[in-house]
């Protein structure tokens, strides 16, 4: 699928076609929800955000701006909804250190030993990285799961190029300070500056 196809649904959507509005819940319902359970850590949640972002998608649809990319659009409704998401889960005393559910990483043959090693090192990411505040937990997702550049994510948070990079910094610093030490996250959070 290419970007003049997704314009094209988009501006049919606008003006009511319930069918375009389909195809491009379809293109993106699989980086929507990653996002959002990358964010929440918890799949019920995940499942949630994701209908109500294309929620808020198609009640926004007069809003997105041609000059954006479409994916940096509906990745920042997702995103922010999350956001909002966790300070109203902190709000209410909810523990952000829940036992989060592991994401699915796409299989192939592997050893038991060597799933059992990256699971356990994915297990150990998704609780570093759900320790962090909404604000510094955004960009570092969009940074290395969806490999967005700096003003990518800006553009999607609406925050300044300084802002993302000082952001991720703190981030992961964070990561830095709560991983075990020796851990693989350390490595690769000490790696990824």
């Amino acid at each position: 699928m290419d970007n003049q196809s997704e314009l094209i649904w988009l501006e049919q959507a606008r003006r009511g076609d319930q069918t375009a509005f389909c195809r491009l819940v379809e293109a993106y319902q699989g980086p929507v929800y990653n996002l959002a359970y990358r964010m929440l850590g918890n799949a019920v949640e995940a499942e949630d955000a994701a209908q109500e972002t294309f929620v808020r998608m198609y009640t926004k649809l007069h809003t997105y701006q041609p000059e954006r990319k479409l994916s940096s659009w509906v990745l920042s409704i997702a995103s922010h909804y999350c956001i909002d998401r966790l300070r109203r889960r902190r709000l209410n005393w909810l523990s952000l250190d829940d036992e989060p559910v592991a994401a699915v990483l796409p299989s192939r043959q592997r050893g038991p030993e060597e799933s059992a090693l990256r699971r356990e090192v994915r297990d150990e990411v998704q609780q570093v990285v759900d320790r962090l505040a909404p604000s510094y937990r955004a960009p570092l997702i969009l940074r290395y799961w969806y490999d967005l550049s700096y003003e990518e994510i800006a553009e999607t948070m609406g925050l300044s190029v300084q802002a993302v990079k000082s952001r991720l910094h703190r981030a992961r610093l964070q990561v830095a300070e709560r991983a075990p030490a020796g851990s693989p996250v350390v490595m690769a959070t000490v790696g990824a500056r």
